[in-house]
């Protein structure tokens, strides 16, 4: 039996056991935290109770609904961990405070679209420096292989092995490692940057593959903002149906891109779903389902289909 005598000994002892078994929890242990923090303010003895987690999860001004059902959510996974050592633990009952996730439609990017923000990118300030020549190949590379944001800027120039077409995307969410493999076309747009910004940086001792002209890698708060800055210059701000095309979209524009030609080419989609979760770098093949969108193409797949079963349903 454990014998806690704060909240930060109950949070210090759940997060350990969670992050040996390959969870990070980098936000959700700056939360807990912060809780424990809260509970200490207030002076708070013994087990989780409702009501603190509540006050908790209310507590932030700023936070909106999803914020709050969030933080909430956040401390019933702590109450579950104590409810084994202190059963008289209260766990705060799920969607107490409403949904914590909600999924925003994703910008499905077209050719045109792709095509847009690669021209664009190249037109950055400083247009003779690295800096256009790195966005530019970032963005070709999320566009082509659907890695996340991070795990493009964490490549080393050692990740990169150009002469077999493929990425090792070293251990990123849960702690995983893959390969990636490229087309070649996307091979022959890398070494042209890697080409360039060596001749750029004939020295130095960055290892990261995408550098800007100091030397320094690209950082993901840079990158947000060169996107920013394309993203408004090609007019996307002012979009119709008030959400503005994503960074983060360029992943979902890859699963759906890839499932649709999967069908254009008659493939078996129940056996290509699982491949494409692996090259994503998902822990569960549902999860690679929360990218796919219903786009016009893939609809017309789908009603296709489904008119063409019922026709034989009717034979």
């Amino acid at each position: 039996m454990n014998k806690w005598t704060s909240m930060q000994e109950r949070v210090t002892s759940y997060l350990r056991a969670r992050r040996s078994v390959g969870y990070s929890l980098k936000v959700e242990g700056a939360q807990l935290q912060r809780f424990a923090c809260f509970a200490d303010q207030r002076r708070h003895q013994g087990h989780i109770t409702l009501n603190l987690a509540v006050a908790w999860a209310n507590s932030s001004q700023k936070s909106h609904q999803i914020g709050r059902a969030r933080r909430l959510e956040v401390v019933r996974s702590l109450a579950r961990y104590c409810a084994i050592f202190e059963p008289e633990t209260e766990i705060p009952p799920s969607h107490l405070l409403g949904p914590a996730h909600r999924r925003l439609t994703p910008h499905i990017y077209n050719d045109r679209e792709i095509a847009q923000l690669l021209d664009m990118a190249n037109g950055l300030r400083p247009k003779q420096g690295l800096r256009p020549a790195t966005m530019q190949c970032l963005l070709g590379l999320l566009a082509s292989t659907g890695l996340r944001i991070s795990e493009a800027l964490r490549l080393s120039r050692n990740d990169v092995d150009l002469h077999q077409g493929i990425l090792l995307v070293r251990k990123t969410k849960f702690r995983k490692s893959r390969y990636v493999p490229m087309h070649p076309m996307v091979c022959d747009a890398i070494l042209n940057y890697a080409d360039f910004r060596d001749q750029r940086l004939p020295v130095v001792q960055n290892s990261s593959f995408f550098l800007l002209d100091d030397g320094s890698a690209l950082r993901y708060r840079q990158a947000l903002y060169a996107f920013q800055q394309i993203r408004a210059q090609l007019g996307w701000d002012a979009c119709s149906t008030g959400r503005k095309p994503r960074l983060y979209d360029l992943r979902h524009t890859f699963a759906c891109r890839r499932l649709l030609a999967w069908y254009k080419e008659g493939a078996d989609i129940d056996r290509m779903i699982p491949l494409l979760s692996t090259y994503l770098g998902h822990a569960k093949v549902s999860d690679t389902y929360w990218y796919l969108t219903g786009i016009p193409a893939l609809m017309a797949i789908v009603v296709a289909r489904f008119e063409h079963q019922s026709q034989l349903n009717l034979m």
